[in-house]
């Protein structure tokens, strides 16, 4: 019972790495999605989305937040899951991952929301109608990783 309760933890502890790898690439994604047509003839600006996340203010509060989550989660499961027979504790197991995503997804969002109104306003200032992801770009464009970053502390 206890090397099945450590595997469960250990699978929550990389689902919730996964989910949190996943917010970012979809932040990346949808940002290298907007605006491709209108490229050819206006300037187009860069970021870093996965440094501008990683350097977030708010990111490492955040994570913490997860991480008592997932721990008051873990216990929760152990204490509720100890009657349970093994169909139940796959639903209970099931359902709890649903609110950790969920709650990730509340902490990760003000994030990406500030993110996204940082690089706005960067490209604004700075007289770029696009902004696409570093990874999406092969060559050219201007780097604005680094003043989005300022203007995020």
């Amino acid at each position: 019972m206890i090397q099945l309760q450590k595997k469960q933890v250990k699978i929550i502890s990389v689902l919730i790495a996964l989910v949190f790898i996943g917010s970012v690439v979809a932040l990346a994604l949808t940002q290298s999605g907007s605006g491709i047509a209108s490229a050819a003839s206006s300037s187009v600006g860069v970021v870093d989305y996965r440094q501008l996340a990683q350097q977030h203010p708010q990111l490492q509060s955040a994570n913490a937040e997860f991480q008592k989550a997932v721990q008051d989660a873990q216990k929760e499961f152990e204490q509720k899951s100890a009657n349970m027979s093994d169909q139940e504790k796959a639903d209970y197991y099931q359902q709890t991952q649903q609110r950790l995503q969920q709650k990730n997804q509340e902490l990760m969002d003000p994030i990406k929301e500030s993110i996204d109104d940082a690089i706005k306003k960067t490209a604004e200032a700075k007289g770029l109608s696009v902004v696409i992801d570093k990874s999406a770009v092969a060559y050219g464009g201007t780097d604005i990783t680094q003043d989005v970053v300022s203007k995020l502390k």
